[in-house]
């Protein structure tokens, strides 16, 4: 049997060496790509085809959760694994409509690692036990058990994440290369998609959807 590829991502080298070390000690393991942020990860797997990526959440430009969302339409097949630190609900219920097959927090053992490899590669979704049982039930409640379509175009997603992220209008045309009455255009467009008249609303809208992580 051919080794699980693996890519692991996260902003610090040092997270991602102890992560090396701990796969190291499970058999028929193989991290073939390491990478620092959401961008770097979707290059690498597009080039490495990875079987698992192992993603932080937190990291600067494009986070985990976005990450995730984009690989997943990209790469399907790929089984996303979450590690991070925080354990509120929120944070994995974001995890799970981005695209995420199990979610573990960081200071996890290396037998509940393996165990969580097993599991998404079975087609299983894992969480791990320190997150309540009615996060799951949650999820199932509010969201169902599939994901709707996206309503906005790649382009407006960048935008509203900018938005999100508190940047002017001059600030975000000049990011994403764009005229000022361009990215004007693309909120309106949000707004009329969404349904939603305020930033305050495309704040709240950007957090579950993943583009921007919640407040805490």
């Amino acid at each position: 049997m051919a080794a699980l590829r693996i890519l692991l991502v996260d902003d610090h080298a040092l997270v991602r060496a102890g992560m090396r070390s701990l796969l190291q000690d499970i058999a028929d393991v193989d991290v073939v790509a390491e990478a620092s942020d959401g961008a770097e990860a979707l290059a690498a797997a597009e080039r490495e085809r990875p079987d698992v990526v192992l993603m932080d959440i937190a990291m600067k430009g494009m986070n985990g959760l976005e990450a995730a969302a984009r690989l997943r339409e990209r790469q399907p097949e790929a089984k996303i694994i979450i590690l991070s630190m925080h354990t509120s609900e929120e944070y994995v219920l974001l995890a799970l409509r981005a695209g995420a097959a199990a979610y573990l927090i960081k200071d996890s053992a290396t037998s509940e690692l393996e165990l969580a490899l097993k599991c998404v590669m079975r087609g299983d979704t894992y969480l791990s036990p320190a997150i309540s049982r009615q996060v799951v039930d949650g999820y199932v409640q509010r969201v169902g058990v599939g994901v709707g379509p996206d309503p906005l175009t790649p382009r407006q997603r960048d935008v509203l994440k900018r938005i999100a992220e508190g940047r002017s209008t001059k600030e975000i045309a000049f990011d994403l290369n764009l005229s000022v009455k361009t990215v004007e255009t693309h909120r309106a467009q949000i707004m009329e998609r969404l349904g939603i008249r305020d930033v305050a609303g495309l704040v709240r809208y950007a957090m579950r959807s993943g583009l921007v992580p919640p407040e805490t």
